[in-house]
């Protein structure tokens, strides 16, 4: 029997000869090096830029970042003369205003943004309408923020008449623009959950709308919650649309719904766009002619800063709340 065994099994396949030269391996060892050269190469060009910003801010922006300098606004600034609290005027209006018209943006996109993603991936399936709205949503991806500010300013215009200006017109305005961010990165993170945790769920007899909230989107909320940080940062940004509907002030206003705010994005513009002021010859050392530029890269670094710390924040987010935590 055992030779009967013996003799069915067929010929031994000989894969030496299929071994590669060591001629062959050098070359590709050789090859391997070349590439992982060029690839760490372009690394490096692609961070010389990145570098150059952040140390030009950072070299600019901390002679004039102080503690007077994030807790003052510019009320009562007179050229390049010190204020009497002994600075030359703060950003405190402007980070507020940056704060409440970013929020008020992310409390009106997130909500669209994410209820969008669910029809076209939960409900929707491929439809012709989901075609329609995926169409339209690309379509916004790619529109000038300059328009989102002319909408928001024409819509409150038509709402609540000519010359409104307030917090949340740039809020609107924003909103527009963060839209289609969060949809798209809900769309995309939503689509790679599994559809067995889905039919595992229905096989429990868990409804679909709690099936969406409780495993979906749980599942998800890494992916969405990188997608809303994505969007903050494409927005937080934004001179064109805030010029128009939020305004510039010099002192500082709580109120999202009532009058003009500052952001960091149009103090820095504004101050740079003075580039410095004249001090007359009896101002004495306490004029600083400089002191337009030296507050906009000191707001450009405040602003850097912000989008780190919402970063941050939002890995925090991450690990506290994905579904690996639990």
């Amino acid at each position: 029997m055992v030779s009967n065994a013996s003799q069915s099994v067929g010929p031994t396949p000989d894969f030496s000869k299929f071994k590669p030269s060591n001629a062959l391996l050098k070359q590709r060892e050789f090859k391997s090096r070349i590439m992982a050269g060029f690839i760490g190469l372009a690394f490096l060009v692609a961070m010389i830029p990145l570098v150059s910003l952040l140390w030009t801010t950072v070299a600019r922006g901390v002679t004039r970042l102080n503690l007077n300098f994030l807790t003052y606004n510019m009320s009562g600034v007179i050229g390049g003369m010190p204020t009497p609290s002994g600075g030359h005027g703060g950003i405190e209006h402007a980070i507020i205003g940056t704060l409440e018209v970013t929020l008020g943006a992310m409390l009106i996109s997130v909500p669209v943004g994410l209820m969008c993603a669910i029809y076209l991936v939960e409900y929707a399936r491929g439809g012709k309408f989901a075609k329609a709205i995926t169409l339209l949503v690309n379509v916004m991806s790619g529109i000038p923020s300059i328009v989102a500010g002319l909408f928001a300013f024409s819509l409150f215009a038509i709402v609540m008449g000519p010359g409104i200006s307030n917090g949340f017109e740039g809020s609107v305005a924003l909103s527009i623009l963060m839209i289609p961010t969060v949809v798209n990165s809900s769309v995309e993170m939503l689509r790679i959950v599994p559809d067995d945790l889905r039919e595992a769920s229905y096989a429990l007899g868990v409804t679909k709308s709690r099936t969406i909230v409780k495993v979906v989107l749980r599942t998800a909320l890494p992916g969405i919650v990188s997608g809303v940080i994505l969007a903050i940062a494409r927005v937080i940004g934004e001179t064109a649309p805030l010029l128009m509907t939020a305004g510039f002030i010099a002192t500082t206003n709580w109120n999202l719904f009532s009058g003009q705010m500052t952001t960091l994005p149009v103090f820095v513009y504004q101050e740079y766009s003075k580039m410095s002021v004249t001090c007359p010859p009896s101002a004495g050392p306490g004029c600083i002619a400089s002191i337009p530029s030296e507050r906009s890269w000191a707001a450009a670094l405040v602003l850097i800063a912000i989008v780190l710390a919402l970063n941050l924040v939002g890995r925090l987010v991450q690990r506290l709340f994905s579904a690996e935590a639990k």
